[in-house]
């Protein structure tokens, strides 16, 4: 379950990236851009890739909370390695006390 959560969190991220880069610059880019004949066209292209984003955005961050939940439950079920070694080596002939 965990493997298919990380999987999902992978292409959400790689998905949000993309749509990222794909929308225009508003901050002009030295005088680069789209002339205003298509700038109507763009605009819708633009409005879709803004809602793509932010409904990516808030799959990646939900996906990413409940990742983060399965790992702490994981993590408070574990012992720590000294524990885990007391148990495994408690037949072990204890070391006798020099009591003087």
């Amino acid at each position: 379950m965990e493997n298919l959560i990380i999987t999902i969190n992978v292409i959400l991220a790689v998905a949000l990236v993309v749509s990222v880069l794909l929308q225009r610059s508003e901050g002009g880019a030295l005088g680069l851009g789209v002339s205003q004949d298509n700038f109507t066209s763009s605009r819708s292209v633009s409005t879709f890739l803004t809602k793509f984003t932010a409904i990516v955005a808030t799959l990646f961050i939900i996906n990413s909370i409940v990742l983060v939940s399965f790992s702490r439950d994981e993590l408070r079920e574990t012992q720590s390695v000294l524990e885990k070694e007391l148990e495994e080596n408690s037949n072990l002939p204890q070391i006798p006390q020099n009591n003087k």
